[in-house]
Parts: C-alpha cells; structure tokens; sequence
C-alpha cells in the first residue's frame, strides 16, 4: 500500500488554505493540514474549523486534519459537534491528531485555562473518552475529574465508523505519552529521526494487547523535504517508511510561506517506490 503523504498549510488566510488544499489534491498529495492555535505571539491565526471547512469545500479525496489540537482547552461536547459536523462536510475524511497544547498559546494561562502537564494530560484523557461516547449516537454521561455531565444524545453520527481516526501525540521515550496512542488510532510520534521511530515501532509491537491487532494503527512522521531534489526528499521518506512509518507530514514550521508551501505543494509528494 505504500506511505501516505501528505502537507501542513502553515501560512496564509483561509481562502489561500483552501486553494492550496485543492491544489495539494491535484498534485497528488493524500493529505492537507492546517494547525490548531488561539493567540501565539502576535503571528496571523485563524480557527482550524473554519479553515478545515473551506478545504473540504475545495476537495474531494484528500485527508484533513489540524496539527494538533489541545482538548485542554476545548469544551469536549463541543469538540464532538464540530468534528462531527465537518466529518459530515468532508464525506468522512476528517482525521483528529491531539495532544497536551503548547503554553505558548494565551488561550491558556492568560485566560484561566491550567497550563500544568498533568492537568492538560488528565483532560485530553477525559475528552478523547467524551468524544467516543458522543460520536456513537447513543445516550452517553460521563463522570470523570475534570468533566461531568447527565447523559445526552448527539446525532447525527460521523460518517466514519467506528469513529473520526484520533492521533495522540506520542513523545519517545515517555511511557505515559506513548501508552495513550496505543487506546487510539495512530501515535503523532515526536521523534528525531527514523532510528527513534523505529524504537517507537519496535516498543508498540511489543506493548500492544494482541486483540487489538487487527485494526489499523498509524505511525505519523513529520519532518521538511525539499522542494528542489526530488531523490533526496523520497529518501528520508523511504527511510521513515522502512522505520514504520505508514503516514509523512510535511511541515516547515519556522520559515513556511504561502510561496514555499506552494512550490513544496507543486514539486509533488516525496513517494518512494512501491
């Protein structure tokens, strides 16, 4: 089957999103991203939904998601209302990769939201569980540390079923990270490089209860390839793909533009052979 490839559209307002997202679709890419923030600094921001919702407008096959989001500081039967809703939008190609949130973001401390490890740790537990319960249809309450509320039912349902595919992040080598992945649907692995995501893999294999073998699991990578040398950009795909790899992100998180996207999004998909 091959590595999945796909592209975080770091920069630019949300209609310049969805052209890129239509055009990453054109050139072959399997998956476009955007990213998850409130207030970091004083750099542009706008809402992932909202972003996610014009890249669904604009496409029909390719994967969407937001790198990542922080339930910490989202209301969880919220969260369920709009993974649901944009689910529906995209004909079930939504993807949710979450993790504990950067504190870097204001919509944490700087409005009251707790900004400890544990804390944020403990509510992206609570809410991946809340989420499940509410994408089922059924009458679901829940009773936990952070969140408490009477059974309540949401429909409609995703489109996918069991569930939207949930990533945790997974940090090498801390227990507690990575073990949460294995509960999901893939590990966001943060990694240097394709020996440590090879010791991600090689720790998965032997940590996963047997039963829940036969149901795929994603092992995402994340890393920036160039545009200009197509042989060296498949090779560090190719080695994150013999690492285990079965998903590549391609991100430039520090010096990304709307223009470098653009031509990163046009030299194609680094996709090894076979």
């Amino acid at each position: 089957m091959g590595i999945s490839l796909g592209i975080i559209i770091s920069a630019g307002d949300p209609r310049t999103a969805a052209d890129l997202a239509a055009l990453a679709e054109e050139h072959g890419w399997d998956g476009v991203f955007t990213w998850d923030g409130v207030a970091i600094g004083t750099m542009d921001t706008y809402d992932p939904w909202v972003v996610m919702a014009a890249m669904a407008m604009r496409t029909e096959r390719v994967r969407l998601g937001a790198i990542v989001t922080p339930p910490a500081r989202r209301r969880p039967w919220k969260l369920a209302r709009e993974t649901m809703t944009l689910d529906r939008l995209s004909n079930g190609r939504l993807i949710l990769p979450v993790g504990l949130g950067t504190t870097d973001d204001a919509a944490f401390g700087n409005v009251g939201e707790p900004t400890g490890a544990r804390a944020r740790a403990e509510r992206l537990d609570e809410s991946l569980a809340i989420l499940a319960g509410l994408w089922t249809g059924e009458p679901f309450g829940f009773a936990g540390r952070h969140y408490r509320f009477e059974p309540m039912t949401f429909r409609p349902t995703p489109v996918q079923q069991p569930r939207i595919p949930i990533w945790p992040v997974g940090a090498w080598p801390h227990e507690r990270s990575l073990r949460r992945t294995l509960a999901w649907d893939g590990i966001y692995a943060q990694i240097e490089g394709p020996d440590e995501l090879r010791q991600v893999v090689d720790w998965a294999e032997r940590a996963w209860p047997a039963a829940t073998r036969d149901r795929r699991w994603d092992v995402v990578a994340e890393g920036n390839t160039p545009a200009g040398d197509p042989a060296a950009a498949i090779a560090v795909v190719a080695d994150h793909a013999a690492a285990g790899a079965t998903w590549w992100i391609e991100s430039n998180w520090e010096s990304g533009t709307t223009e470098t996207i653009r031509r990163r999004i046009e030299a194609g998909p680094p996709r090894p052979p076979g």
